[in-house]
Parts: C-alpha cells; sequence; structure tokens
C-alpha cells in the first residue's frame, strides 16, 4: 500500500482538477446557442414586452431628439430653462466642440476651415436663422453632410445648451436698435492690465467708477 501522505496528496488532486473542469464547463447556456428546451430551440430569449436597458428610459422624446414626431420642435425642452447659466455652459461647449469649424462668432470660417475642412453654412443666413431650435439638436444627435454626430461626446442636455447659445449667436448679428436697448455696437474691447499668455489668463483693468461717485482713501467707492 501506498505512503499515506501520496495518496492524500493524489486525492486532493483529482478534487482540485474536477473543481477547475466544472468552472469550465458551468451549466449555463451559450450565446445565440441552440436548446432543446424551449420550442423555438434558441437558448437567448427574447426581453419581456416593455423592457428598457439601464439608463436609457428617454420618456421626453423631445428632449433627446429635438422633435415632435417627425418634424423638430421650435422651443426649449422644460429641463433646460433659457438663463444666464444654461448660455454660458452652452457658449462653453460650443467654444469647444463647435468653434473649430462654425467659428466663435458662427460665421463658418473656424480655423479647421482654414486649413481646408469643408466650409459650413455661416448661422446667420435666413435659412438658418429661420430654422426651429430642435433642428440644431438633430443635427448635433445624428451629424448632417460633412458634419458628424456628437451623440457620444455631448450628453443632451449640453447639447441643448450649445442650441440656446447658437440662437443667441444669430440675435447678436441681427440684432435691431429696439433690441440693443442703447447698448454700445460693437461693444468696447476690454482693457487689460496683463495681456496674459497661454499659461496665465488676462487680467482686466478695474471698470471706472460712475459719474457722481469719488473714491476713499483705501480705493473703495463712496457715493456723495
Amino acid at each position: 500500500m501506498g505512503h499515506p501522505l501520496a495518496c492524500l496528496g493524489i486525492l486532493g488532486t483529482l478534487v482540485l482538477a474536477g473543481c477547475r473542469q466544472d468552472m469550465h464547463d458551468q451549466p449555463r447556456f451559450k450565446p445565440l446557442a441552440e436548446s432543446d428546451f424551449y420550442a423555438d430551440l434558441r437558448a437567448s430569449r427574447t426581453p419581456v414586452e416593455g423592457t428598457v436597458a439601464r439608463g436609457q428610459l428617454h420618456e421626453d422624446a423631445y428632449f433627446y431628439t429635438g422633435k415632435i414626431g417627425a418634424n423638430p420642435g421650435n422651443y426649449m425642452p422644460a429641463e433646460v430653462p433659457v438663463n444666464a447659466d444654461t448660455l454660458a455652459r452652452g457658449r462653453e461647449r460650443f467654444n469647444i466642440y463647435c468653434a473649430p469649424c462654425h467659428s466663435r462668432v458662427g460665421d463658418g470660417n473656424g480655423m479647421i476651415v482654414q486649413r481646408g475642412y469643408r466650409h459650413p453654412p455661416t448661422y446667420h443666413q435666413d435659412r438658418l436663422r429661420q430654422a426651429p431650435l430642435g433642428y440644431f439638436f438633430d443635427v448635433m444627435t445624428n451629424g448632417f453632410g460633412a458634419m458628424p454626430d456628437y451623440a457620444s461626446q455631448i450628453p443632451p442636455r449640453d447639447r441643448w445648451c450649445i442650441v440656446a447659445y447658437i440662437r443667441a449667436l444669430q440675435l447678436s448679428q441681427a440684432a435691431g436698435a429696439a433690441e440693443i436697448a442703447g447698448q454700445q455696437v460693437p461693444s468696447a474691447a476690454p482693457a487689460f492690465e496683463e495681456p496674459g499668455s497661454g499659461a496665465t489668463p488676462a487680467v482686466e483693468l478695474p471698470a471706472s467708477p460712475e459719474p457722481g461717485a469719488e473714491t476713499g482713501s483705501h480705493g473703495e467707492e463712496k457715493q456723495r
């Protein structure tokens, strides 16, 4: 009879080998494999009707498509109020994703275009000034012509912020005297104490005191 330790070692090896083989051949269905358990012989089952994938519950269709049925809508969704924060976010995202082609003023003469890319239309032509808001959202979502889609880069809410900013750009380039309410057009260029560089931000000069105000000994503004 063999040594007891040798027998124990052989027994342990067999047990471990059996466990490993069982892990290799688990009792499960492989994707698209045949199974005689179901009448249609398909192991992969059709999801229950109404099943929604995690993160894909898009109850507000307009918010995710910009369309009412098959046509683009012309209003901002309730989830994205038109205020200073929305426009600031839209301007930031526009300058990152859109300005390289469309330019920061939306005339279609961005830096990439100046390097040979196809020239996009200006936002300030009649066709796009009259286009509904949902049209711009749809183009960002699905692309148009030479423009690729940006659905994977820009979340839906940010796309709507960009839409609001595009409309603000259009209004800024075609505002009438009654709409600017006495504002200087074009606005005065900012004056900088330090122009800044690529690594440091510019430092603007402090605003001039308003008429009728005088400055105290510590530089603070003091009303008469």
